[in-house]
This record gives structure tokens, C-alpha cells and sequence, in this order.
């Protein structure tokens, strides 16, 4: 496949900068040019072309933190508190779905993800071996990394959870797919399993990096209260701060994804910046369970790297990155009496860069470079919300919304043409999902 994307401004989000009136050109799942579209548009004359003419055409958005099987659980047990929430409602939920409940949830959130454009997201959830989350990111044709969260109370069933996973997905999908390790907290997860899950990380990364990196996802800091958790659970005394017994553990280190990261210490933000731990913002989710406000310039100021991420569809409610960006913004600058905090370009590097750094993948995508993979974005910017222009990057995170995303391309493949799903059936995804929502609740009240 061949195209040009031509007649928009190009952020490149790398360092080609902002190229108005630019074009990219697209050859199988590779980006092979940048640059004016009227020095492209010649060369590159016989490739199929896609009119970008008053839109941005930026990479495609990285969701750096989900659940998406969640999809089914939106709205289920809203305005509760975390551990309420968790305990009482979700989990009991969660525990009567089946994989195929899973495989349906997860296509509901990439369906909802693409048409946003988002093109790549880092999930966490119950790998189960027929119908997973997986296989619904390859079937719709998404980019991901999947996960299998593990709790010390199941420590078997994880370990062969996790050999099928990356048995079966790590590098597949034309390598749009990858398996991470993904303890679910500290305070669920004993300090031993926690080293034991370390060490498993290297090891996969030893059998199959050379497919793709391999990340470990946690959930770390949520809530101010997680230190008491940990004594609870397992006797440990968490003075300094959570990533302060992570530290002590030995389980730190730059492939660690660290989801949440809100109640932190002086000493945990420079451990983690120490240690290259990778942090995502949710804002949307914090506020929502009233988790607290991650010191997100305080990790920048300290050259952590942060990046973006919506958390699932239950506590969210949406997949929407464009939402989350312009919350991200205005949440640092409200809680630090800063209207200078977190400006739109640094937040559009969350959303794009910085999540393929997090993910360990900016090699291939989260800007558009020649020799990087086709994941692009078009935003079409003549709407009414988003006249007059003065600056591009401003409207992304301030104006902007999901519903202004016109085309997707994922691996060099159009996903996304005209605000539609292009490679399944979004009517019958959508009533796959209310079929499976029915019978969930009959599962639960049985």
C-alpha cells in the first residue's frame, strides 16, 4: 500500500517540528518522506492520496494506561470510593466474565480508541488463552501492548497465564503486538512474587526481546493510603514512600511502567528518576475516584518521563485521549496556581512520544520520522469549535475533541476513513457488547 497524506500542518511531534502545507508518504507500514506537500506531491505522484487540506496530521495517540475489556463495566458502579469500588462492585463482576466477555469488551474499547486516534494502548487485564484482549487489538487491527496482571493469591495461574501470552502474542500481529509482565499493586502483590515477577521480566526479555521490548506494568501510588495498605497485607513498613520499597526490592529499573504515580514522596521522584521508571497521568480516573493530583512538574522538573493514559472505561468513562489531554493541562495549572503548567505542546509529547518512550517502543512509533511505522493521525480542523486558528497545538489539547479525527492509519493500513471504522463492523461490535452486558448481569444475579 502507497499513500501520501498531503495538504495539512504536519507536527511531527519528532524533529522535523511543525511543517505546514506538509505531506507523508506511506509505503506498506513504513513512513518513507516528510516534507511540503507541494515538493512531495510530484514525486510521489502515482500513490494513492489522502486530502489532509485543513487538518493537523500528527502520529497517532498512545494510551499509555487502560483495561479495556472494562467497556462492559462502564457505568456499572459509579461515584464510589477506590476500595469500595474495587471490592464491592467491580471484582465480583469482573469475576463472572468469561474470555469471550473480554475479547468483546476490548474490541467495544479499540473501536471507541480508533475512531479517537488512538493507535497504540498498553492494557492490563485477565489474559485468558481462547478469547482475550490480544486477539480483539489484532483482529481490529490496533497496536498494543497486553498484559496479564497477577495477585499473590493466584501465583500459578499467572505464571502459566503469562507463558501462554507471550507464547502466542508477543511480536505477532505484523509486530503491532506485545506481552508485558504486569504485577497489579504493590499492596496485592507479596514482596517476594514482586521480585519473582522482576526476574520473569528479564527472562522474557532475554527469550523474546528481540520481537519488541518487554515492559512491566503496575499500578503504583494511587491513592495516600496505599503504605498502610502494604502493612496490612504484608507487614512491611513503607516509610519513604512507595517507589522507596519498590527500590529496596530491587524491582525498579527504565522498562517499569508506573501507572497513577499521585500520593509521591521527594524521595520517590528521584528514585524514579534514578532509575528511568516511566510514570502515566490519568487524570480523568484520579478525579473521578478521587485518588488525588499526580505532582506531574515535579516528576518533568526532575526529567522523569510521563506519559498519558485514560485508565479503563469503568473509571474513566471513555477511551477519549483528547478529553484526558486537555484535563491533564488544567488540573496541573489549578493545583499549582500555575496557568503556565503543562502547556499543550508538552502535553501533545505525553500523548505521543512520551508514550512510545514509556512503552519502550520509540524506536518505531510515537512520531513521524522516515523509517518509523505508519501510525498517523488526521484531524480535521474546520469545525466551528475550532475557528479561528491561530496555533495547531493549542487546539489539540484546549478545542479539540475525538470526533474531529477524520482518518487512521495503523501499520501504514487506513483503519479510520471519513470518522468510520474500516476494518470491522462498529454496528455489530456494539451489539455484541449489549448482548454480552445482558448476560454478565444474569451470570451475576445468578
Amino acid at each position: 500500500m502507497e499513500f501520501i497524506i498531503k495538504g495539512g500542518t504536519v507536527l511531527t511531534m519528532g524533529p522535523g517540528g511543525r511543517i505546514r502545507d506538509g505531506a507523508v508518504v506511506i509505503e506498506d507500514d513504513r513512513i518513507v518522506d516528510v516534507g511540503k506537500a507541494r515538493e512531495l506531491g510530484s514525486k510521489y505522484g502515482r500513490y494513492e492520496a489522502v486530502d489532509a487540506r485543513g487538518c493537523v496530521i500528527m502520529p497517532g495517540l498512545v494510551n499509555a494506561h487502560q483495561h479495556i475489556s472494562m467497556s462492559l463495566l462502564r457505568g456499572y458502579a459509579d461515584d464510589h470510593p477506590l476500595k469500595e469500588w474495587l471490592e464491592k462492585y467491580i471484582w465480583p463482576l469482573e469475576a463472572k466474565m468469561t474470555g469471550r466477555d473480554m475479547y468483546v469488551g476490548s474490541l467495544l474499547t479499540c473501536a471507541e480508541s480508533l475512531l479517537g486516534g488512538v493507535t497504540t494502548v498498553n492494557t492490563m487485564y485477565h489474559y485468558q488463552p481462547d478469547w482475550n484482549e490480544a486477539k480483539a487489538i489484532a483482529d481490529i487491527c490496533m497496536r498494543g501492548v497486553v498484559g496479564h496482571v497477577c495477585f499473590s493469591w493466584r501465583k500459578e495461574e499467572d505464571r502459566r497465564a503469562l507463558e501462554a501470552l507471550f507464547r502466542d502474542w508477543h511480536g505477532k500481529a505484523d509486530g503491532r503486538l506485545r506481552a508485558s509482565v504486569d504485577p497489579h499493586a504493590p499492596y496485592t502483590v507479596d514482596p517476594d512474587y514482586l521480585v519473582e515477577l522482576r526476574a520473569l521480566t528479564d527472562r522474557y526479555n532475554e527469550r523474546y526481546g528481540h520481537l519488541g521490548r518487554v515492559v512491566m506494568h503496575i499500578h503504583v501510588a494511587e491513592t495516600p493510603d496505599e503504605p498502610d495498605k502494604i502493612r496490612e497485607a504484608f507487614g512491611r513498613e513503607v516509610k519513604e514512600g512507595v517507589f522507596a520499597y519498590l527500590n529496596e526490592l530491587g524491582v525498579l529499573g527504565p522498562d517499569v511502567v508506573a501507572a497513577h504515580c499521585v500520593a509521591l514522596t521527594d524521595r520517590d521522584i528521584a528514585i524514579m528518576a534514578e532509575k528511568g521508571v516511566k510514570a502515566v497521568y490519568n487524570p480523568v480516573s484520579n478525579m473521578k475516584l478521587a485518588s488525588g493530583i499526580s505532582p506531574v512538574v515535579r516528576l518533568l522538573r526532575a526529567k522523569v518521563t510521563v506519559a498519558l493514559g485514560t485508565d479503563g472505561p469503568s473509571s474513566n468513562n471513555t477511551a477519549d485521549m483528547f478529553e484526558t489531554m486537555k484535563f491533564a493541562s488544567l488540573l496541573q495549572k489549578v493545583a499549582s496556581g500555575d496557568p503556565t503548567a503543562l502547556p499543550a505542546r508538552q502535553v501533545l509529547e505525553m500523548a505521543t512520544i512520551r508514550g512510545a518512550e514509556a512503552l519502550s517502543w520509540s524506536d518505531e512509533i510515537g512520531s513521524i520520522e522516515p523509517g518509523k511505522k505508519a501510525d498517523i493521525i488526521v484531524v480535521d480542523l474546520k469545525k466551528p469549535h475550532l475557528t479561528p486558528l491561530y496555533d495547531e497545538e493549542s487546539h489539540l489539547v484546549y478545542a479539540a475533541r475525538s470526533s474531529d479525527v477524520k482518518t487512521v492509519f495503523v501499520n501504514g493500513r487506513p483503519v479510520v476513513e471519513n470518522g468510520r471504522l474500516t476494518t470491522m463492523s462498529l454496528e455489530e461490535i456494539m451489539e455484541m457488547a449489549a448482548k454480552a452486558r445482558e448476560d454478565l448481569l444474569s451470570r451475576l444475579e445468578g
